[in-house]
């Protein structure tokens, strides 16, 4: 038949070894700071998990997420709970692993096994047929419409400030309560 676009063939992604020893730490990360009874190492564990998302991230081709996570994520948030652990009372506990919550165990278990089950459809890094690269009209409209749409000239600012305009608010919000929390923390108080 002739105008009948042919329809592209699955493209099954290769996990290289880089990305398969990422997601492994990420993934027992994770399990270490779920089941750590000890608040320190919990801690620090989660620190170690958030960057390890950052190299994924990195691996993707996601450098600003991956910048976003390391300093928000592994480097600010990690912080501020060492600094919340150093100025409250922490309970001495000598073994780091009590006991297991087996329900948070399980639901964590049926959802990880539900991602890995969607892993398949997610296209391999650079795949032509990916996603984002189909909807090209999107992009050009976003790049050829955001001065007429918003009156800004940086496209990237146009989206943050206009067509996100709600999530940067509410990013905002969590950065300000954030904040506030660290001051409290630190027992410290400033006045504009």
């Amino acid at each position: 038949m002739t105008g009948v676009a042919p329809v592209p063939s699955p493209v099954v992604a290769e996990i290289t070894a880089v990305e398969a020893s990422l997601f492994v730490f990420v993934v027992l990360t994770a399990i270490v700071t779920a089941l750590a009874r000890d608040v320190l190492a919990a801690v620090i564990v989660f620190g170690a998990y958030s960057l390890g998302m950052a190299a994924l991230y990195t691996f993707y081709r996601a450098p600003d997420v991956a910048m976003t996570e390391a300093a928000i994520s592994a480097g600010i948030t990690t912080i501020l709970l060492l600094l919340t652990l150093a100025k409250t009372t922490r309970i001495d506990h000598d073994v780091a692993f009590e006991s297991v919550n087996w329900p948070a165990l399980g639901a964590a278990g049926v959802l990880f096994a539900g991602m890995l089950l969607t892993m398949s459809d997610v296209p391999a890094v650079g795949d032509a047929d990916a996603p984002v690269w189909s909807n090209v009209d999107v992009t050009q409209y976003y790049i050829t419409s955001t001065y007429a749409d918003t009156g800004v000239e940086n496209a990237v600012m146009a989206v943050l400030a206009a067509y996100r305009g709600f999530d940067t608010f509410g990013e905002a919000v969590v950065v300000f309560a954030a904040g506030v929390a660290a001051m409290i923390v630190l027992h410290r108080e400033v006045f504009a």
